[in-house]
């Protein structure tokens, strides 16, 4: 069977279970390193001290030709102290022949332990094991003489005292580990709520700003990584707030703007159908009115489209464009209403300029501009369109001596539906949206446009910088 637990699991318990596991590991490490290192240590121990006293045993037998009882204990008679438990001597057949056991003797039994059997083939042999109780250590090893093995010494160690020093430092360490653990989860719970309750501020303050209240800011101290996190969240929480503030002022603005000629259109029609007996000039000319805003209303949907289609990035693919031959139609098809208002239209291009964009996006960038230019300049007036190559930009000029722009609108001619003198700019048939396309399309084909004022005398001149395209380029 398996059980499923549905439901969200905090960063709390996640990083309790976390700080708990990696504390488990350095706990058991820190009981079990010690105590391995310490066994083995005995263990050496053990085997050095056996060793020199089985070798110091089977040296004073070498003399002897062959072993019986009588002569290892006469051999051992002054055998005092060996440092072990029990010393045992076997013969080749490996019958014991001595036992330092005064009770309870082996002698005249037959020992088939490993070790002896070992030490009967001619091969020393230890053994230690530990068993929270003492210390078993058994050493074997052969008896020669005369490169023939004439019996085995066998010793056997049953330490007590090792094994309780032993038992002690386990003791001590688990003392230590249960301190250690103590102290560990409540510092891990501690810094777990603290990092939680900053996330979780976090958290609280990312669910305000998507419920839509953007002037709520994150409030995380310090200079880690989680408050790095909270300046981002804040900053993407100010330009939100600004496009949202940038949206909401568009719509207001083309609410209004698209209100004004479906207002007007509606009361000419109203007036049409309600005067009986409407004379004919009358009545044509109130059709003409209703026409020219019909067209207004079209050209305002219109740059609104296209700059629908900016901010959506649906840009046509882009080519080697000549400047010469588009700013030669522009200033044809500006040259009528340039000349109706009196206004000199003049340009000057290099013939080795071209830009990598589209010609319609070229056709509305030197258009608008243009336009902008003969709407607000005034009788008599002009409007002078320069091309240049610049490095690796292309550089266009359009300066005109018209009304000129104020200090303090100059940083927002364009933002969309924008004017500087909004009665006039109705009258002229503006919709102040031609500069943000301007801006728009060049920015996005990675170039820069900026205004400044006319130096010597009044006016405006715009500066457009886009990348030289050159002839060997696709």
């Amino acid at each position: 069977m398996v059980i499923i637990f549905k439901g969200r699991i905090g960063l709390p318990f996640k990083f309790g279970v976390s700080y708990i596991a990696l504390l488990a590991a350095v706990l058991v490490l820190m009981n079990s390193y010690p105590l391995l290192v310490s066994q083995n240590l005995v263990f050496r121990s053990k085997e050095s001290s056996m060793s020199a006293s089985v070798k110091l045993i089977s040296a004073s037998l070498s003399g002897l030709a062959e072993l019986t009882e009588d002569n290892v204990a006469q051999a051992l008679i002054d055998l005092r102290q060996t440092g072990v438990s029990r010393v045992l001597i076997t013969d080749p057949a490996g019958q014991i022949l001595y036992d330092t056991r005064d009770s309870d003797g082996a002698g005249g039994e037959y020992a088939l332990d490993t070790e002896i059997t070992q030490a009967l083939e001619g091969n020393d042999a230890f053994f230690c094991r530990y068993d929270a109780e003492a210390f078993h250590s058994r050493f074997a090893s052969p008896v020669v003489y005369r490169s023939r093995i004439i019996g085995a010494v066998y010793a056997y160690d049953y330490d007590t005292e090792q094994a309780r020093l032993l038992q002690s430092l386990q003791n001590n360490l688990l003392v230590i580990s249960g301190i250690v653990a103590a102290l560990a989860l409540v510092l891990s719970i501690l810094l777990s709520r603290v990092l939680t309750w900053r996330i979780s501020g976090l958290l609280q303050s990312i669910r305000k700003v998507r419920q839509g209240s953007y002037n709520h800011r994150a409030r995380v101290s310090g200079h880690d990584e989680i408050s790095q996190i909270a300046a981002e969240f804040n900053s993407l929480t100010d330009r939100l707030q600004t496009t949202e503030a940038a949206r909401r002022r568009f719509v207001s603005d083309a609410s209004h703007e698209l209100k004004t000629p479906l207002a007007g259109i509606r009361l000419l029609a109203d007036s049409i159908l309600q005067t009986d007996g409407m004379e004919a000039d009358t009545v044509r000319e109130f059709v003409s009115d209703i026409g020219q805003e019909a067209e207004r209303l079209s050209r305002i949907t219109e740059d609104l489209l296209h700059l629908t289609r900016l901010d959506n990035g649906a840009m046509a693919s882009p080519g080697r464009v000549e400047v010469s031959p588009v700013l030669a139609r522009v200033e044809h098809m500006l040259g009528a209403v340039a000349r109706e208002k009196g206004v000199a239209l003049s340009c000057h291009v290099d013939g080795t300029a071209a830009v990598y964009a589209t010609e319609d996006e070229l056709h509305q960038i030197l258009y608008n501009m243009m336009e902008n230019g003969v709407k607000y300049s005034h009788s008599g007036g002009f409007v002078h369109t320069a091309v240049r190559v610049d490095g690796d930009d292309v550089v266009i000029d359009v300066e005109d001596d018209g009304i000129g722009i104020p200090d303090e609108d100059m940083p927002h001619i364009f933002d969309r539906f924008y004017r500087v003198d909004k009665m006039r700019s109705r009258q002229i048939g503006g919709t102040g949206l031609g500069l943000s396309i301007v801006h728009d399309t060049v920015k996005r084909r990675g170039g820069t446009v900026e205004a400044r004022h006319r130096v010597g005398g009044q006016g405006t001149v715009f500066t457009v910088r886009l990348p030289l395209c050159q002839a060997e380029q696709p």
